[in-house]
């Protein structure tokens, strides 16, 4: 990046409002940056293609990408099975998934996750791994014992509640025995080293409110700082306070794959998600963002999606270059967490310039707010503004993404005024910066901007100032 560029990210970051709260009682003060393994691997993945991806994004850790989780079905020996009993879960002795040794030898001797956390914290990062939600029926087919309880399988067990589209699980009851068996989980797990914990059939279909409290007080019992995201989509607006008191992140969507406008397959309510609709839905959910909780628009599908995805067929992600740039811009700017989902050991330059342009990572990281523009000049027709800021005083820099909804290229004509002018009152537009490709405009001269279909452009305006 040049001088230029690191300037206007020193600028961004600068203005921010140093942190009020520890990282124990605020285990994400900034949107999580990361990796998971679902988009490229689904439910395969093994110890060696996940260290191989782990170092990539060691060698990007700069950026401010940290957490290496491990997506569902590290503890099925046969992952690539279509039936739950042909898949063989591994469990402990008191129920608890394990990793199967097979597929993570350094789980041997029972060893658990923890020689494979180690090794992610000496390169710098974070460790996290995949649930669903509730205990495996095949343990509670066993009545084994719940650890450090006189509770066993079946007293905790929620049959009433399975997941309906993972046959694997009964759900957890909202009684002592349940609270037991969470605690025994996320006992061992952060005895593992867990940072991360994303916990899947919570959030929606169906909403389990007791879970997700149970599973939070669990984390805090274990005295480790363990970030804890809720999955799928789309959670309710309505429980916005409750998911917020529980949890860092939680899905506002089903999950999000490469497509612009994506047919919804039958009976699966809004899945596939595509990118059009992130739109409305990141609109819909800004108002409840804050520092530690964090609407959730699912990972990045974005760049190599091999070698076996959790959904489709292996592929380069079907998104065009500009779509890859609006959806990474759209995330960045409504600061949801940035989940890389892509094969990493097979990085495309396009994708890498993506997730390492710094000035685009300081607005998701550093902005104290973010909205959609709702009065538009005329003449913008689908196109929409989305502004963000390191403070909400007048006189500070601002950043507006322009996103082209149409199926055709855009050309804008207006001047900075005429869209900002009611935010920064008499302050100078000294200059506006493009955060894409690094050029400078004018501030007080028109502006001209071809946007092409589905495509956006970014701009951080320096106000007050002249460089």
């Amino acid at each position: 990046m040049s001088r230029r560029a690191l300037f206007f990210v020193a600028v961004f970051v600068a203005v921010v409002p140093a942190a009020t709260l520890s990282h124990a009682q605020n285990p994400a003060p900034t949107p999580p940056m990361g990796w998971n393994s679902w988009d490229a691997y689904g439910l395969t993945i093994d110890e060696a293609d996940y260290k191989a991806n782990t170092a990539v994004l060691a060698g990007i850790k700069q950026y401010g990408w940290q957490y290496s989780v491990i997506d569902e079905g590290w503890y099925m020996e046969n992952p690539f099975a279509d039936h739950l009993l042909e898949r063989k879960y591994l469990w402990d002795g008191n129920g608890i998934l394990i990793p199967v040794e097979s597929r993570f030898p350094s789980a041997k001797g029972g060893a658990g996750f923890k020689p494979l956390a180690d090794w992610v914290h000496a390169q710098g990062l974070k460790f996290g791994i995949h649930i669903v939600r509730g205990i495996p029926r095949q343990v509670v087919e066993k009545n084994l014992p719940i650890a450090e309880s006189s509770f066993h399988a079946e007293e905790a067990a929620d049959k009433t509640s399975p997941c309906p589209w993972d046959e694997g699980n009964w759900g957890v009851k909202d009684n002592p025995a349940g609270q037991a068996y969470y605690d025994s989980m996320l006992k061992l797990y952060a005895g593992w080293g867990l940072d991360y914990i994303k916990v899947d059939c919570i959030s929606d279909r169906p909403w389990r409110p007791t879970e997700i409290r149970q599973i939070a007080e669990a984390i805090k019992k274990t005295g480790r700082t363990i970030v804890l995201s809720l999955s799928p989509g789309p959670t309710a607006v309505e429980n916005a306070a409750e998911v917020a008191k529980y949890s860092q992140l939680w899905r506002i969507a089903d999950d999000h794959w490469d497509g612009w406008l994506m047919k919804h397959e039958a009976g699966a309510g809004e899945f596939p998600f595509g990118l059009r609709d992130a739109f409305d839905r990141l609109e819909k959910w800004a108002p409840y963002v804050k520092p530690g909780a964090w609407p959730d628009d699912d990972m990045l599908p974005i760049g190599s999606l091999t070698p076996h995805p959790g959904y489709g067929e292996p592929r380069q992600s079907r998104l065009t270059k500009d779509e890859e740039q609006t959806e990474f811009t759209l995330w960045a700017i409504s600061r949801s967490p940035l989940i890389l989902g892509a094969n990493l050991t097979r990085l495309d330059d396009f994708t890498r310039s993506l997730i390492t342009n710094q000035a685009l990572l300081a607005i998701n990281q550093h902005a104290v707010f973010s909205h959609p523009l709702k009065d538009l000049p005329a003449g913008f027709g689908n196109v929409r503004v989305w502004e963000a800021a390191p403070r909400t005083t007048l006189c500070t820099p601002r950043t507006y993404a322009f996103f082209n909804l149409d199926d055709k290229p855009v050309d804008l004509k207006f001047t900075w005024n005429d869209l900002v002018a009611s935010r920064v009152g008499h302050c100078l537009i000294s200059r506006a910066h493009n955060l894409s490709d690094g050029t400078d405009l004018k501030g007080i001269k028109p502006v001209e901007m071809t946007l092409p279909a589905h495509g956006s452009s970014i701009y951080t305006l320096m106000i007050g100032f002249s460089l």
